[in-house]
């Protein structure tokens, strides 16, 4: 059975679990089963890729995370019907955030890097912090959503303009503001603070995306003729082992670290 299958399998283990703990409704029952099976229709048409060798030990890693943001994921759809344990969602999201990099370390350390994982781990990211700007969202503000939305938006940019997609030069910057937004998310979901710090928080690293992402945006701009012409060098080794397109590296500023 490929390992997409049993993925899969598992996501529908840890809906019940949480069901018999929680009772998990309908709507997170819905968000957790799309979730767990668009995740599986997309890695399983990845893999038939000619260039898509096999499946690693890190995809594992991944694909564990993701179980974990499933989860959360059903928990947070399952919030606007009826009340759902916090502590259980800020205790998955801490746990997948934590693990967030072990991928890429052990990648790198059994020589299995590939593009598919690199992507794997990247939307798996993207969905993680999409899920906590939704449920953050409902107590703050919906203008919060728009941190989870920015990957996606920028994504679809992309796809039109595409000198969006050239190398990004390296930024330490990028790279802590899309640290720091996880971080934020979870301690926001958390509720341990209080809520005019917690909007301030959540507003400030807004702020910075926005920053960030206008940054890199205008950098492109202004050498989108140069970049063109092929005499602007590869960007840097971003995701886990290989040099990404602007758009990847946005991307995956967008959700963890570019």
């Amino acid at each position: 059975m490929h390992a997409p299958s049993i993925g899969l399998l598992v996501q529908i283990a840890v809906l019940m679990t949480l069901a018999a703990v929680s009772g998990l409704g309908i709507a997170g029952w819905l968000a957790g089963l799309a979730y767990g099976v668009a995740t599986w229709a997309l890695l399983i048409r990845a893999m038939q890729q000619p260039e898509v060798t096999g499946w690693g030990p890190a995809d594992t890693v991944t694909l564990a995370r993701g179980t974990l943001i499933g989860a959360v994921t059903a928990l947070v759809a399952d919030s606007f019907l009826q009340p759902v344990p916090v502590a259980l969602l800020v205790a998955m999201a801490a746990v997948a955030l934590a693990l967030d990099g072990v991928d890429g370390q052990v990648a790198r350390r059994t020589g299995t890097c590939s593009r598919l994982g690199a992507r794997f781990d990247m939307e798996t990211d993207s969905a993680l912090v999409l899920a906590l700007s939704v449920f953050v969202a409902a107590s703050v503000g919906w203008w919060a959503l728009a941190i989870g939305v920015f990957r996606y938006v920028f994504g679809a940019a992309a796809r039109v303009w595409p000198w969006l997609r050239a190398p990004l030069p390296p930024r330490f910057s990028r790279k802590t503001v899309a640290a720091t937004q996880g971080v934020v998310l979870v301690v926001a979901a958390a509720g341990i603070a209080p809520a005019m710090l917690v909007t301030a928080l959540v507003g400030a690293v807004l702020a910075a995306l926005v920053w960030s992402f206008g940054r890199d945006v205008h950098w492109l701009w202004g050498n989108r003729q140069t970049l063109a012409a092929g005499q602007v060098g590869p960007g840097p080794s971003t995701g886990r082992c290989h040099a990404e397109p602007a758009s990847d590296q946005r991307l995956r500023a967008g959700s963890r670290t570019a």
